[in-house]
């Protein structure tokens, strides 16, 4: 089993990250430099005004270690990557089969399955925890349509089909998805899911841990060797890392939006964490982020039983386990790709 590795955050603009040794040292004025070991990382992310020197970013390619640049709202800005590891037989027969009609539409299948499947299980729980009836069935119809969505995605035979079938699934789900927030607060009341740029604080959080998880799911199939730029789901697109958001996709529910939910219910965060710029675009201050962070870095510390693996693991190798399933099914070794459905 893979030990699960730490990602390192540096969210303090004005921070310098350096090479030293075989550690990253981390620079803010006024304060003593923290050195970090490469070998206890698999990824560091900066947000907003973070540097980093050439040689530091070498040393990260070499150990392949992904460096992750992005703006104080999570948005991409660049990475620096190593070389591709893993049998480059393995990206030819993902580059077939994503050209494959009937190859592709298998995979985006059993991936909407866990997606909706997923889906269900958030909206259940949340029906037997509301102290409301009105809202427990309101959660409950859209849990039901779930349920139907699963049936008809095995009837559609093409990727457009799928993604009809996996479009009133996902409306009937943000259409309820307000019902599962607990705190009161005006500033928390969630209309929709809106993004580029996120207009309210919900979506802000939602947007945020979003981006963290896709660059766990991008670091996990580049670590198995698949090109994550080339999907099944969503199609080929400049700059778009493709099968890291089909890989996403499974995830989301369960992992991010239970998260962003736990934090607003649990009143970890607060209105005044957030602030609304002169586009419209609702953003978190420094503070808010470093407790979405911490919160994302211990839920992946938790322990489950994977599903199909019958394996005990940390939440954070989630991402690397499906990976690696999806790889033996490209390879050959499982017939069906099976996606992490969550009990």
């Amino acid at each position: 089993m893979k030990q699960m590795l730490n990602v390192l955050y540096v969210s303090t603009p004005g921070a310098y990250l350096g090479k030293d040794g075989e550690c990253v040292s981390v620079r803010r004025e006024g304060q003593s430099p923290q050195r970090v070991p490469i070998a206890a990382l698999e990824g560091i992310i900066c947000l907003g005004r973070v540097s980093a020197s050439p040689y530091l970013m070498a040393f990260c390619a070499e150990k392949s270690v992904a460096l992750t640049f992005l703006t104080e709202t999570g948005r991409f800005l660049a990475s620096v990557h190593g070389e591709t590891r893993g049998n480059v037989l393995l990206r030819r027969w993902q580059y077939r089969w994503a050209d494959d009609p009937e190859r592709s539409a298998q995979v985006a299948r059993n991936v909407l399955k866990g997606k909706i499947a997923n889906a269900r299980t958030v909206l259940r729980r949340g029906a037997r925890e509301s102290r409301d009836p009105t809202l427990a069935a309101r959660l409950g119809e859209a849990a039901d349509i779930q349920t139907a969505a699963l049936t008809r995605l095995d009837r559609e035979r093409d990727v457009d089909g799928l993604r009809g079938v996996e479009g009133d699934a996902a409306h009937a789900y943000w259409s309820s998805f307000g019902a599962l927030i607990l705190n009161d607060n005006p500033a928390f009341q969630f209309t929709g899911r809106n993004r580029r740029p996120p207009r309210d604080a919900v979506n802000a959080l939602l947007s945020f841990v979003y981006v963290l998880l896709a660059h766990d799911c991008r670091a996990a199939l580049e670590g198995v060797g698949l090109d994550a730029f080339v999907g099944f789901l969503h199609r080929d697109r400049p700059g778009r890392a493709s099968l890291a958001l089909d890989l996403e996709e499974e995830l989301r529910s369960i992992l991010a939006d239970r998260l962003v939910l736990s934090l607003i219910n649990r009143r970890q965060v607060e209105a005044n964490g957030f602030q609304t710029l002169d586009t419209g675009a609702v953003v978190m201050n420094e503070a808010t982020r470093k407790t979405v962070i911490t919160a994302w870095q211990e839920r992946k510390r938790e322990t489950i039983q994977h599903p199909f693996l019958q394996e005990d693991a940390e939440i954070g190798l989630l991402p690397h386990l499906q990976s690696l399933l999806l790889a033996r099914h490209i390879r050959g070794d499982l017939d069906l790709y099976p996606p992490l459905i969550w009990a």
